[in-house]
């Protein structure tokens, strides 16, 4: 698997690089350091599994902009995005944007290899919304700020589709969405008519009681959050 890491501290390059060589031995990594060079790996790079985007990348807010190019100009490689917050607007917006996935470089190293384990096995991952941020002083890739530092608290990830009552169908649909495939590639993906897909579409936002993709991720992490402890989405295979 190739995986391309767009970052431009090298500390932080150096530490997701380093982490995903020891959880998934063989992995191809590559680092680009700005706008321009990812673009560049991305167009002539060769085929890449998943894209790490640091929402810091570039120019203030042109984070979004890359995300959204990529979303647009290659819709079958999945973005995760890193950033030094977990503000739920970042983590709302970037969701909105097509990302499959929210990783704060703040959490713990522990539940940093947990969420790409989950990741790279086809999983999605999405801090839980209006929990103190993790702090770690000496396992966090990204360092807090000040002098004090509070009690690390859990990242949880999501749960089965089983607890949500979904039939096989929508929950293939719902695994595709929560990777922000749009109607069209989730129904070459399960060889479905694009109607037949935004019937499934609805029918998953009303078991979740939301009435927007975006909410169905946020909805999903938030049943992760409550549960004692972490489960995973079940990927699709």
């Amino acid at each position: 698997m190739h995986i391309l890491l767009a970052d431009n501290h090298p500390l932080i390059l150096w530490a997701f690089q380093a982490l995903l060589e020891d959880i998934r031995p063989g992995v191809t990594v590559r680092n680009v350091c700005t706008p321009a060079e990812l673009r560049e790996a991305m167009a002539h790079g060769g085929a890449c599994g998943l894209v790490l985007l640091d929402l810091q990348l570039g120019a203030p807010g042109e984070g979004y902009a890359l995300l959204a190019e990529l979303r647009i100009n290659h819709p079958e490689v999945p973005v995760v995005v890193s950033s030094a917050t977990d503000h739920a607007a970042d983590v709302i917006q970037s969701i909105d944007l097509g990302a499959c996935g929210y990783l704060p470089k703040r959490m713990s190293t522990g539940a940093l290899a947990d969420a790409l384990r989950l990741i790279l096995d086809g999983g999605i991952f999405v801090p839980p919304m209006g929990l103190p941020d993790p702090l770690s002083t000496r396992t966090s890739l990204q360092p807090a700020a000040g002098t004090g530092h509070g009690e690390a608290v859990p990242y949880q990830t999501l749960p089965s589709f089983e607890t949500l009552g979904l039939t096989p169908r929508q929950a293939d649909v719902l695994s595709l969405l929560l990777q922000g495939k749009p109607n069209k590639e989730i129904a070459r993906r399960l060889g479905l008519s694009v109607e037949t897909v935004k019937d499934h579409v609805q029918a998953v936002l009303r078991a979740l009681g939301v009435n927007s993709r975006t909410q169905a991720v946020l909805a999903v992490s938030q049943l992760g959050a409550k549960r004692n402890g972490p489960a995973a989405v079940t990927p699709l295979r």
